[in-house]
């Protein structure tokens, strides 16, 4: 009697050690079939939004500024979202957009002279 409690004990613990150690795997592959769950609905959206000029160009855009392209389909897929698009957006449409955003994202680029003051004449008037 003794030995069989003691083997269930045995299994039973046994069973929670790797139900604890498999929890952090299956967390992550939860989380990476949720951000794979996510990337599709956004392709499929941007699928159904753009035509294929379009979506050429976004993905050219996105090999170069990733983060400029992702504003952009964060965009487009809110415009769709709400009704905003008429119908597909041409490579011109897209155009404009990219426009859009540029200027709303403008960085102005400034150019800061620090000159080294070592023999400044000011600091020896006491002559």
């Amino acid at each position: 009697m003794a030995d069989e409690e003691l083997e269930a004990i045995r299994r039973q613990r046994m069973a929670e050690l790797q139900a604890k150690h498999a929890d952090p795997s299956s967390e992550q592959q939860g989380q990476q079939e949720a951000k794979q769950r996510e990337a599709e609905m956004r392709n499929s959206i941007l699928a159904q939004v753009l035509d294929q000029s379009a979506r050429a160009r976004l993905s050219n855009l996105a090999l170069v500024k990733p983060d400029k392209a992702k504003a952009v389909e964060n965009y487009l897929i809110q415009m769709a979202r709400f009704g905003q698009l008429g119908g597909k957006i041409t490579e011109a449409g897209l155009i404009e957009i990219l426009e859009k955003v540029s200027q709303q994202t403008d960085k102005k680029t400034t150019v800061k002279f620090n000159r080294r003051r070592v023999m400044d004449s000011d600091e020896d008037d006491d002559d």
